[in-house]
């Protein structure tokens, strides 16, 4: 959430900066909202002030008895106009914050220009892409090798969900570990948090109420299923004043996410790729200000070692104005290489918000100095999206008999299996 302050103090260099996101954003309604808020407040508390006043005068007992009829009717008018002006007071406190929620990050100077991910660009390649003739793609693989049961998992929900049997649910189950151990040994202290937030959770973070509908919902409790591990984790220390020593704060958390993603309709249905259930290992950063962007680099690094560890082609790729997420100053998308569709997928996002979400979850820290708390800054990145890592896999590692070659650092987590490969078809009982 951006400071209403700095709104008005720079108020042209705010719109230039939101112009950057596709000129889709303006900040004159709100300006103009701001303007009226401080003009009733103002009011009110003028007239709050001068109801106070004669109070204090009827406290002290010295009114001279000709003006106490004067002052009971002023109090009367007082209390009329206050009765007025409160609601009027609070709709447009409330209309100022929903307009505040809903104005995106200013992109940080350093983020390119561009509309869409055309605009992106390129600032890392590490990898070499193998050469697979005739490669499959990995939800052909995944099905022949009996791992990913897409029809069962359409019975069982509906479509993009998929049913994990065998090798399948313990590769994924080996990654997860494979991954919280690798950050763990890093310095990310695991959490593993409820996968039910409320909304105030979700509003931290920048989901809502932007992004209202597209979220699996109980509407009973009004709580929400997590979208991704960002979100509680970044809320674990909501409306805390954390002491300045203890930044950094590192955390990774695994959780199954979900989401509903509506307006995907059609695009990457196929597969394992874009599930409305998958599973992911998240980074989660607390940090000061003045530390905040190296702090990204080294996520990033953090979670490019998980698929550097796998030797996984990938790239990685700085978004532009244009195609970063809504809370995002700054962000980076890893990309791993699929050779069956012959073109990098993203796997990961590593984003530094500045003290975007800091502002809505009221998230401070106490500086060494002394002084008023200050806002802290967060961080985020996949580290990495279990289902994406499984799937590029099977692609990448796929042999000329259909089998699968699990990577080395892999073999331990699956009792030193080395291959997938094609078992028995399942029999259905009678």
């Amino acid at each position: 959430m951006l400071d209403i302050k700095i709104v008005r103090e720079h108020q042209e260099d705010i719109q230039k900066s939101l112009d950057r996101r596709n000129g889709q954003w303006s900040i004159e309604k709100l300006i103009e909202v701001d303007k009226k808020c401080r003009e009733v407040q103002a009011e009110w508390e003028s007239l709050r002030r001068r109801s106070n006043e004669i109070s204090e005068q009827f406290k002290t007992g010295k009114v001279p008895k000709e003006q106490q009829d004067q002052f009971r009717a002023e109090t009367k008018e007082l209390k009329k106009k206050l009765e007025e002006i409160e609601p009027q007071f609070k709709n447009l406190e409330e209309e100022r914050n929903t307009l505040l929620l809903s104005i995106p990050n200013p992109p940080d100077p350093s983020v390119p220009d561009g509309a869409d991910e055309t605009g992106n660009k390129v600032v890392k390649e590490w990898g070499t892409i193998r050469d697979i003739k005739d490669p499959k793609h990995h939800y052909e693989l995944g099905a022949e090798l009996g791992l990913l049961d897409f029809e069962r998992g359409v019975k069982l929900a509906e479509s993009r969900f998929t049913v994990l049997m065998n090798m399948g649910a313990k590769i994924e189950r080996a990654l997860m570990n494979f991954m919280l151990d690798l950050h763990g040994a890093k310095g990310y202290v695991e959490v593993f948090p409820p996968i039910l937030v409320n909304r105030q959770c979700m509003i931290g973070t920048g989901q809502l109420p932007k992004f209202e509908g597209d979220f699996y919902k109980v509407e009973e409790e009004e709580l929400y299923l997590v979208p991704t591990a960002e979100v509680p984790v970044t809320n674990l220390y909501r409306d805390e004043v954390v002491e300045e020593a203890k930044l950094p704060i590192y955390h990774c958390a695994y959780t199954p996410n979900f989401r509903r993603e509506a307006g995907a309709a059609g695009k990457d249905t196929r597969g394992y790729i874009r599930q409305h259930q998958f599973n992911k290992v998240e980074l989660v950063k607390f940090s000061l200000p003045e530390n905040s962007e190296e702090e990204h680099e080294k996520m990033t690094c953090d979670a490019e070692a998980i698929l550097e560890a796998l030797e996984l082609p990938y790239r990685r790729v700085l978004l532009c104005a244009g195609d970063m997420g809504f809370s995002a100053r700054k962000c980076y998308d890893l990309e791993v290489w699929f050779p069956a569709q012959g073109k990098y997928r993203e796997i990961s996002s590593c984003s530094n918000f500045g003290d975007f979400q800091a502002r809505r979850t009221n998230l401070r820290y106490s500086p060494t100095e002394g002084g008023k708390p200050k806002f802290m800054h967060t961080l985020n990145g996949s580290g990495l999206a279990i289902g994406r890592t499984l799937a590029a896999i099977l692609e990448n590692y796929q042999q000329p008999d259909g089998s699968v070659k699990i990577p080395d650092v892999l073999i331990s987590y699956l009792g030193g299996s080395t291959f997938l490969r094609k078992t028995e078809p399942e029999k259905a009982s009678v």
